[in-house]
């Protein structure tokens, strides 16, 4: 099961690599779509950055840090990081959905990410629970 969570969590920094590109770029963007899928807004506008960090490089940093606690098993600790994260994640989602009205492909990926991340720690958390009943 951690290897399928750090396999997950390297999918992710892959995603938010390719959105932080997308916030440092002025480019014409891949996933400009229509007028409700468009990183280039998404990752430009004011919700992008927290305290001058991209929000994207907090997610590098937090899917690097899901990859090594999964790795060397500390089935607690990145149970609890999944959840912050995806509390996060649904914060932005909610940002997204209801005041920018424009989603990032991008985030959607890295939200089923993190979700099939979260998912996949509780899982793994029973079956360490049980095996020690057992």
């Amino acid at each position: 099961m951690r290897y399928i969570i750090a396999f997950l969590a390297v999918c992710g920094i892959v995603v938010s690599a390719l959105a932080l590109q997308v916030h440092y770029s002025n480019a014409v963007e891949p996933c400009d779509i229509n007028s409700h899928w468009d990183c280039g807004i998404v990752n430009h506008s004011r919700y992008s950055m927290i305290a001058h960090i991209p929000v994207a490089a907090i997610g590098i940093a937090g899917y690097v840090a899901l990859a090594l606690f999964a790795f060397f098993r500390r089935r607690n600790i990145t149970l609890a990081a999944a959840v912050i994260g995806l509390g996060f994640a649904l914060y932005l989602s909610n940002i997204e959905a209801h005041v920018l009205e424009v989603w990032c492909l991008y985030c959607v990926c890295s939200q089923v990410i993190i979700a099939l991340i979260t998912l996949f720690s509780i899982v793994w958390m029973f079956l360490g629970r049980r095996k020690q009943t057992a």
